[in-house]
């Protein structure tokens, strides 16, 4: 399945090595936010490029494999709730992108970029895409990557401390997660500038 039936297109500039950016996380009480780039080969998309969010976790896998096989650089990178704390969700969630872009092992020609905030990177030109993962493959891989990522650090965090149900919720704010933080309080991961009892 793919945006009205079509493929997405690969970059919104061809020919000059684009990377798309994406992140995911940042709506969470726990745990990093996660960024990744992802450079994909001139021309190249996939039926399963498209948002993260759109498919099943069988799926995102499989995506996964597609991305890493085919992409011309990719990169995963994080930033701790620590981090998140000290400069906000915002800056976090740019901080992820720019490590992910310097983690390439290459420079791209022009960078898209996920939703409508960003900052320079390096001297790159850039574009902002609201609902970028639905319309572009290079962005949508990087939310694949990004997601696929993060939700694999949280069971993790899960099986070190359940008493949170992390790998159910991914550190989302659901109902169960902040009676969990009333109950037991805080751990480690909490991000504490954010409101996790209400």
């Amino acid at each position: 399945m793919t945006k009205g039936g079509v493929l997405l297109p690969t970059a919104l500039v061809e020919g000059v090595g684009e990377a798309g950016c994406d992140e995911v996380g940042r709506g969470c009480l726990a745990g990093p936010v996660v960024a990744a780039a992802v450079v994909l080969p001139d021309g190249f998309t996939h039926e399963l490029l498209r948002d993260s969010k759109t498919l099943s976790e069988k799926r995102r896998l499989e995506a996964r494999d597609v991305i890493v096989d085919n992409a011309v650089a990719w990169c995963v990178a994080e930033v701790s709730a620590v981090e998140i704390d000290r400069v906000n969700i915002l800056n976090a969630s740019i901080m992820a992108m720019h490590r992910a872009l310097d983690g390439l092992g290459m420079v791209p020609g022009h960078i898209s970029v996920d939703g409508n905030k960003f900052k320079p990177w390096r001297d790159v030109a850039y574009t902002t895409v609201v609902k970028g993962d639905g319309r572009l493959a290079n962005i949508a891989a990087a939310s694949i990557l990004a997601k696929v990522h993060r939700d694999g650090l949280m069971a993790a965090l899960h099986r070190a401390m359940p008493i949170y149900d992390w790998e159910g919720n991914k550190g989302y704010p659901t109902r169960a997660h902040r009676e969990a933080i009333g109950r037991f309080g805080p751990s480690a991961w909490h991000r504490m500038s954010f409101t996790l009892v209400k």
